[in-house]
C-alpha cells in the first residue's frame, strides 16, 4: 500500500479520500447504534486511546523516515480510531442477540399453562464474555421442570365448613351478646352449647357409618335438649326488656335438627330462619335509633342461619350424609352374607309324594258318575214334610239352614271385638278447645268458667244432656243421636252436622245456626234470639219453636220441599206448602 502511494500520490490520495467517506458513514452509523447499548461501548472506548499511543509513536518514526507519504499516512492513522469501535460494536451486537435469545425461552417458560412459582431469575449485566451467558441458561432448563402433582383434597370438608360457621358469623353473634350483656348473654351461652354438640353430631357423621333410629335419637339428645333450655329460658323470661332478641333465638333455634329432615334440610333452615324474621325485625325496629350493637347483633344471628343453609346445600344436600367407614352400632348395618358367595341350593322335591297315578283314579270315578245320566239321582233322599222348616214350626227356632254351627260361632266372635272396641268416654279441655266424647245417656255433662274464645265440640254422644254457661265462641255437635243443648249465648254460631233426634234452647243469643245432614232437629229459641240465621242442607223433620208472650211456644217447621221453575235465563225456587 505504501509503496503505491509512493509511485502514484494522486491515486493513492482519491483512493484515500474514497475510504475515508465510507469510513464516515460507518461511523455514523456505528454512533447510532452506541446510543442503545449499555456502558460496555464507553469502557471499550476508553481502553482505545491507550492503544492508539504506541501506534501513533511508531507513525511518526514512519513519517520521518519517509516524508513522501505524510498524507497517506495521516488518513491511515485518522481511520484507524474508528476501526476499533466498529469490531467491539459487532461484538456487542452478538451478545445482544445471544440475551435475546435467552429473554424469548424464558418469556415461553413463564407463560406455560402449568401454575408453578418459581423465583424470578435475575438477569446479570450485559457480560462481555460467553461464560457469562452461558451461566444463566442453566436456569431456564430448571424452569421447564413439570410441577408436582397437586395433593389430594380433605376428607373432613364437611366438617371443616361447619367449624367455619362457628368462627365466623357465630362467634361474631357470641361477642356482641356478650357486649350486650344481661339475659341475651346467658342465651348466648345456651345457644353455643348447642352448636356444640351438633358439630361433634356432623363430626360423627364422617366417621361411622349411619346407625338404626334408636341409636341416633339417642347421639341427638344433647342437642335436642339443649333447644328446649334454649326456648324454656325464653319463657321463664317473659318479663325481660330483652324479650324480643330472647323470641329470636327461641323460634328459630329448631334448625338445628336439619339433620334429622332427610330430603330438604336445607329449605327447612329457611323455614326456621323466617319464622324467627318477625321477632328480629322487632329488634331492628326498636334499637335502629338507639344502639347500633342491637342491630349488628340481629344481623349476625341472621347471617348464621344463612350460612349454615348454604353449608348444608354444598355439603348435605338431600340430608346428613353418613360418610364414615367404621363398624356401625348394633342393629346399624344388615348382618354380613355367609361366606362361600352363593346361599345352598333348596333341597329336591319329593316327587313320589304326589301320587298321580291315585289322582288319575278319582278323576276317572267322577267321569263315570257324571256320564250315569238319569240314574244319577238315583242315590238321593226323599224330603219328608216333618223335615221342611215351612211346615214344621219346631225347625225354625235353630240357625238358619244355611249356616253351619261353626259360622254363628264366627259371627258372635266377630261380634266380641266389635263391643270391646267401644271407646272410654271424653270430657276435657284443650287449651280453648272442650272435647266432649263417646258420652251415653250421661244428662249431667256441664261446661262453666268458658270464655269468649272457648269452642265447644261434641263427637258420637248418645242420649246425653250438655248444659254451657257462660258465653263461648261455638258449639258443634257432630255425629250425635238423640242428645239436647243447652246454653247462654255463643259469639258465631251453632253448629249439627250429621246428627239424628236433637234438640236446642237457647237462653241468650245466637247469631246462625247451621244444619247439615241431620235428622230431626228442634230448635227453641228466646227473645234474644229472634234475628238468628238458619242454613240447612240435606236435613229433615227440622222445627223452629218461637217464645210468644204467654211463654208458650209456637212451632214452625223449616220446609223441606221446593219448586224449581226456569225464567229466561234465570231459575226460580219457592216452597211448596204442604197440603195434609
Amino acid at each position: 500500500m505504501f509503496s503505491c502511494c509512493r509511485s502514484n500520490p494522486k491515486a493513492g490520495k482519491r483512493e484515500k479520500e474514497k475510504k475515508n467517506e465510507e469510513q464516515e458513514d460507518e461511523v455514523q452509523a456505528t454512533e447510532k447504534g452506541e446510543s442503545q447499548l449499555n456502558g460496555k461501548l464507553a469502557e471499550i472506548q476508553k481502553e482505545s486511546p491507550n492503544e492508539e499511543e504506541p501506534q501513533n509513536a511508531e507513525k511518526q518514526t514512519i513519517e520521518a523516515h519517509n516524508p513522501a507519504a505524510d498524507e497517506g499516512t495521516r488518513a491511515n492513522t485518522d481511520n484507524e480510531p474508528e476501526a476499533k469501535p466498529t469490531a467491539a460494536v459487532e461484538h456487542l451486537e452478538s451478545i445482544c442477540e445471544r440475551l435475546e435469545t435467552l429473554v424469548d425461552r424464558l418469556e415461553r417458560t413463564l407463560t406455560a399453562p402449568q401454575p408453578i412459582e418459581l423465583p424470578t431469575p435475575t438477569l446479570p449485566p450485559p457480560p462481555a464474555e460467553e461464560e457469562e451467558v452461558e451461566e444463566a441458561l442453566p436456569v431456564a432448563e430448571k424452569v421447564e421442570t413439570p410441577p408436582p402433582p397437586p395433593s389430594p383434597p380433605s376428607s373432613n370438608m364437611s366438617v371443616a365448613g361447619f367449624e367455619d360457621i362457628v368462627a365466623g358469623p357465630l362467634s361474631q353473634y357470641l361477642a356482641l351478646s356478650a357486649k350486650i350483656g344481661g339475659d341475651v348473654a346467658q342465651h348466648a351461652e345456651l345457644v353455643k352449647s348447642a352448636f356444640g354438640f351438633q358439630l361433634q353430631y356432623v363430626t360423627l357423621a364422617t366417621q361411622i357409618a349411619q346407625p338404626a333410629q334408636p341409636k341416633q335419637a339417642e347421639l341427638l339428645k344433647p342437642t335436642s335438649t339443649q333447644i328446649s333450655a334454649i326456648q324454656d329460658f325464653r319463657e321463664k323470661h317473659r318479663s325481660s326488656a330483652l324479650f324480643n332478641h330472647l323470641s329470636a333465638i327461641s323460634e328459630s333455634i329448631p334448625a338445628l335438627g336439619w339433620v334429622c329432615v332427610e330430603k330438604t334440610p336445607g329449605p327447612y333452615v329457611k323455614e326456621m330462619n323466617d319464622a324467627g324474621q318477625f321477632y328480629t325485625n322487632r329488634v331492628l325496629k326498636e334499637w335502629k335509633e338507639k344502639d347500633v350493637k342491637h342491630v349488628e347483633w340481629a344481623r349476625a344471628w341472621v347471617q348464621t342461619l344463612t350460612e349454615l343453609q348454604a353449608y348444608i346445600r354444598q355439603y348435605h344436600t338431600t340430608g346428613l350424609v353418613w360418610s364414615g367407614k367404621g363398624a356401625a352400632p348394633a342393629g346399624g348395618a344388615p348382618p354380613p352374607p355367609p361366606p362361600g358367595g352363593l346361599p345352598p341350593p333348596p333341597p329336591m322335591l319329593d316327587l313320589s309324594a304326589l301320587k298321580l297315578d291315585s289322582a288319575g283314579d278319582d278323576r276317572s270315578a267322577l267321569f263315570a258318575q257324571i256320564n250315569q245320566g238319569a240314574d244319577i239321582t238315583k242315590g238321593l233322599k226323599k224330603v219328608t214334610g216333618d223335615m221342611q222348616t215351612h211346615k214344621n214350626p219346631s225347625l225354625r227356632t235353630g240357625p238358619a239352614p244355611f249356616k253351619s254351627p261353626a259360622q254363628s260361632g264366627g259371627s258372635n266372635a266377630a261380634a266380641a271385638p266389635a263391643t270391646a272396641a267401644a271407646k272410654a268416654p271424653v270430657f276435657e279441655r284443650d287449651g280453648k278447645k272442650w272435647i266432649i266424647e263417646y258420652q251415653k245417656n250421661n244428662t249431667g255433662l256441664l261446661v262453666e268458667n268458658a270464655e269468649m274464645n272457648n269452642v265447644v265440640y261434641v263427637f258420637r254422644c248418645e242420649g246425653s244432656t250438655l248444659t254451657v254457661k257462660g258465653k263461648v265462641n261455638n258449639i258443634v255437635f257432630d255425629s250425635c243421636k238423640k242428645c239436647s243443648l243447652l246454653f247462654d249465648s255463643v259469639v258465631a254460631s251453632v253448629e249439627f252436622v250429621n246428627c239424628q233426634s236433637v234438640q236446642m234452647q237457647v237462653l241468650g243469643s245466637v247469631p246462625t245456626v247451621s244444619i247439615d245432614k241431620t235428622d230431626g232437629c228442634q230448635m227453641y229459641l228466646s227473645k234474644d234470639s229472634l234475628g238468628v240465621e238458619i242454613v240447612n242442607s240435606k236435613s229433615s223433620e227440622m222445627n223452629i219453636l218461637l217464645p210468644d208472650a204467654s211463654g208458650d211456644y209456637t212451632e214452625l217447621a223449616l220446609p223441606e220441599q221446593y219448586k224449581t221453575t226456569i225464567a229466561g235465563k234465570t231459575l226460580k225456587t219457592v216452597c211448596v206448602d204442604s197440603l195434609g
